[in-house]
């Protein structure tokens, strides 16, 4: 018996950290999604490496990673990505956009996105999942999820019959769901703690932030998000259970 295909569409570089630590964001994605019987692939689009026209249809799922880049940008390989994605949408393919993929899915089915007005959000946010929501009710999880999170742009406009699903008070759209094919999380359900310690590092290197990272860290290092939750969350919607 055949098992599920699926593939990441990878959006960013992976760091040095994280490919000696998880063979990449791949290998992270795999530990929080793969089960035994699946093949799993990997397109690293930022590089412009896309599955071909024909390879589409064999695939029962796709993940779209974080970005460093913006989702409102017009780089080349993020105007063949909004292509792909409106192609998967025809298709009804099952599709679970991470971060900028939550924002770049909003996009490409006709919603905006851009800088959010209150800034960076970086740490652990609890997100409120929609009491009156269908998403979430085959599944035996508390209203309120905690999540890391580390973005500074947000969905600013949900889709056209898009079902917003999840919100923080930070961040308006913190999921949305499109029909019963398609979901984006602004969170890193991924992430592991020491993931996000690295890439503090990393932004405060490239003065992309300012803040008081050591306050940040001391938060981060006393509180866990709930990981087995959104693991729960994320493999059901992908593999149709939800």
């Amino acid at each position: 018996m055949v098992g599920k295909k699926f593939a990441v569409l990878l959006c960013a570089e992976d760091s040095e950290y994280v490919k000696k630590m998880y063979g990449g964001y791949f290998g992270v994605f795999l530990k929080m999604l793969a089960e035994e019987g699946e093949a799993w692939d990997l397109y690293r689009v930022a590089c412009g490496e896309f599955p071909l026209d024909e390879e589409i249809d064999g695939y029962d799922g796709f993940v779209i990673s974080g970005s460093s880049r913006d989702a409102h940008g017009n780089d080349a390989w993020i105007c063949r990505l909004l292509a792909l994605l409106k192609k998967l949408d025809d298709m009804k393919k099952k599709v679970l956009g991470i971060c900028f993929g939550h924002q770049i899915l909003s996009r490409a089915l006709g919603g905006k996105s851009g800088r959010a007005i209150t800034g960076w959000d970086i740490g652990i946010r609890t997100v409120h999942l929609s009491a009156s929501s269908k998403a979430f009710s085959s599944l035996k999880i508390p209203a309120l999820l905690s999540i890391y999170e580390i973005h500074r742009d947000e969905v600013w406009e949900l889709p056209p019959k898009a079902e917003l699903i999840a919100w923080s008070e930070k961040t308006g759209v913190e999921m949305f769901k499109y029909g019963d094919h398609i979901m984006g999380i602004q969170g890193h359900p991924e992430y592991t703690k020491d993931i996000l310690l690295n890439l503090i590092d990393r932004l405060v290197k490239l003065e992309y932030i300012d803040t008081e990272t050591e306050e940040l860290k001391a938060k981060l290092q006393a509180s866990e998000p709930d990981q087995e939750a959104w693991k729960s969350v994320c493999r059901s919607f992908l593999k149709g259970e939800l």
